[in-house]
């Protein structure tokens, strides 16, 4: 019975590199309705390194929508992978969402996407990670951040996700971290689950923190960011 709070859902997914790419493969095993997923890069070796499942040679140098369609489109009903980058002005593309992730590496390309999904208020989930190489390895965070329409502008302000673009993040640098992509994709979608009261919760957390160096995870209220 608890699976029938997804009966309605149609999830748009916005970037499938690694983080995206697992929670696709997340997303397309829950029962949601509709699965609209974006993105406009190719696949790469470096790719496979950071998406779950197997790698069929010829899938390198084809369209990630190519890609992942192929992969999942004989394991349910209502997805839909396309080869498009989403900006503020992709409103139809967004028609009959009831909820987004966010999944990019880019914070002008995020912007574009919150102003988007702001302005449609469409409740959306941001994840994003910052890595930083040290003496004793790397070391950094993964972020979930939930932004309901009524206080979406407000979070924003906060700026608790990357608006602009950084290029010394060695996340950018394709190390490949693939554990850390499957846990922040994973978060995600606990998250979310919650939301729709699949998953108990205690308190409304709007901002969780995973601290890879002390293995600690930190969860915020809309009060406490």
């Amino acid at each position: 019975m608890l699976a029938k709070c997804f009966d309605n859902e149609v999830v748009a997914l916005i970037g499938l590199g690694g983080t995206g790419s697992y929670l696709l493969d997340l997303l397309v095993k829950s029962p949601v309705k509709e699965i609209h997923a974006f993105d406009c890069d190719g696949y790469h070796v470096h790719n496979a390194f950071r998406s779950p499942g197997r790698l069929s040679e010829n899938e390198l140098g084809l369209s990630k929508a190519e890609v992942y369609q192929n992969r999942y489109e004989n394991f349910r009903h209502g997805l839909r992978v396309e080869n498009k980058f989403i900006d503020e002005s992709c409103t139809v593309d967004m028609g009959g969402v009831t909820f987004a992730f966010v999944c990019v590496d880019k914070g002008s390309a995020r912007a574009a996407i919150f102003n988007l999904l702001i302005s449609l208020e469409i409740p959306f989930i941001d994840v994003g990670m910052g890595l930083t190489q040290k003496d004793r390895g790397l070391t950094g965070m993964a972020r979930v951040t939930y932004y309901s329409p009524e206080r979406a502008l407000a979070l924003r302000e906060l700026n608790l996700a990357e608006m602009n673009d950084t290029p010394d993040n060695v996340y950018r640098a394709n190390i490949q971290v693939g554990e850390m992509n499957a846990l922040n994709a994973s978060l995600a979608l606990i998250r979310y689950k919650q939301l729709m009261g699949f998953y108990g919760q205690d308190g409304a957390q709007v901002n969780t923190v995973f601290n890879i160096s002390d293995l600690d995870l930190t969860g915020d209220s809309y009060d406490e960011v």
